[in-house]
């Protein structure tokens, strides 16, 4: 499974971008998922369903199961945060994982870099971004610069670093 990051600044269109590429990959044939780190907590259940319930009760793991998707919901509890390689494994293997967030593991990146935003590169302090997304021409950037507004260019450039193409 080929393995593609996406990082930058809050607010950077990160969830952004990657929506307008994921489409664009999947036309071409890929079988594509996504993997998102969120420094906040966050819930995608509701009390009062029963699937809350089972985790308030104490499940270590609860499986909610559709027609049309499953998801499964792991309680971390006393346990630190999983490393991303044993999240990798827990995943479906596909052609490729976008991974959104997890700005400090070795994994080849995409900086997105809005220069309005008045934030700093990422890539000086990172070995492992290969190219820098971005709204305005970088000057003195090693780095290939791609344009932040031509998806199906940054889709072409993660097909081709990644070996799909």
């Amino acid at each position: 499974m080929k393995v593609m990051g996406i990082v930058g600044w809050s607010g950077s269109g990160k969830t952004s971008l990657l929506v307008q590429v994921l489409p664009l990959l999947r036309a071409r044939g890929l079988r594509v998922s996504t993997m998102k780190h969120a420094h906040h907590r966050f819930d995608v259940d509701r009390p009062g369903k029963d699937s809350f319930q089972h985790r308030e009760a104490g499940a270590s793991e609860v499986l909610v199961v559709t027609s049309s998707r499953w998801v499964l919901m792991h309680e971390s509890r006393e346990e630190p945060e999983p490393s991303i390689e044993s999240l990798i494994q827990r995943m479906t293997p596909v052609d490729l994982l976008l991974i959104e967030g997890f700005k400090t593991h070795p994994h080849p990146k995409l900086e997105i870099h809005r220069k309005s935003e008045g934030r700093p590169l990422l890539c000086p302090g990172d070995p492992d971004i290969v190219a820098v997304a971005t709204d305005q021409p970088l000057p003195d950037l090693a780095l290939p610069q791609l344009d932040l507004n031509d998806p199906a260019a940054i889709a072409d450039f993660i097909l081709a670093h990644t070996g799909l193409a």
